[in-house]
């Protein structure tokens, strides 16, 4: 049921990511008053959010926009917050008539209680996201993911995999600054939004990609669920799909 595109390089596969969601942001604000998008912050994602801040005919005062996930115990102004991440590479552009961000603060728990509550309060029309080197969804890590899990949104462990790409992407210089854990949507929180437009660039995505479309449905790789939904689009590059 998954759509997948397969692109020249990083830059055309985030470009033809950012048409996509454009066009469904675009359907949705045509269809009904508001829209309710949910971005996730990560190195491969910039191409598809440049191409969301050129976008012609967004009226982005009538969207509301969340995000994947943030980490537990990171200082508010530290550089690698990914709320800080998406106000810089989208949001302070655009200029969204809402904004929410995930702020964990002193009281994980009860933010996970407040988001979950702000995200049921109507449905996501739109979910831009990327795949972990791992095969993660937001940090539905292979050990935490569950395709059936009774959170909307909760805290998680990170796995090492995940925290060595953090270093990798350039977030954090070594292993040791990169936190332990974070809040996540959960899977069944992103398979509800309406529409996935999934952006994975680079060959260290290559056997989670290869996992998410031939393997096995299975927690092992989170991503295969994305087969599933009935209105998925991927797009991968060369390096990425092989």
């Amino acid at each position: 049921m998954m759509r997948v595109t397969v692109h020249a390089d990083r830059a055309a596969a985030g470009a033809a990511a950012a048409v996509e969601a454009a066009a469904a942001l675009r359907e949705t604000l045509h269809r009904q008053e508001n829209a309710r998008v949910v971005f996730a912050a990560a190195p491969s994602q910039l191409g598809l959010l440049a191409g969301l801040r050129d976008a012609p005919g967004l009226d982005w005062s009538r969207v509301s926009v969340f995000h994947l996930d943030e980490y537990v115990d990171l200082a508010p102004e530290s550089p690698a917050r990914f709320s800080r991440f998406l106000r810089t590479h989208l949001w302070d552009a655009v200029r969204p008539g809402q904004v929410h961000a995930i702020e964990p603060g002193a009281d994980p728990e009860a933010e996970c209680a407040r988001y979950a509550e702000l995200l049921a309060a109507a449905p996501l029309d739109l979910i831009c996201l990327g795949v972990g080197d791992n095969g993660h969804l937001a940090f539905n890590d292979p050990p935490v993911a569950d395709f059936a899990d009774p959170l909307p949104v909760k805290i998680v462990a990170l796995d090492a995999a995940s925290r060595r790409q953090q270093v990798a992407d350039g977030c954090f210089a070594d292993l040791d600054q990169v936190p332990r854990e974070a809040v996540t949507l959960t899977i069944p929180t992103l398979m509800a939004g309406r529409r996935l437009v999934v952006t994975v660039p680079g060959a260290r995505k290559k056997a989670a990609l290869r996992a998410a479309l031939d393997g096995p449905l299975t927690t092992d790789c989170p991503a295969s669920v994305l087969r599933t939904h009935a209105h998925c689009a991927l797009f991968a590059d060369q390096e990425a799909h092989g």
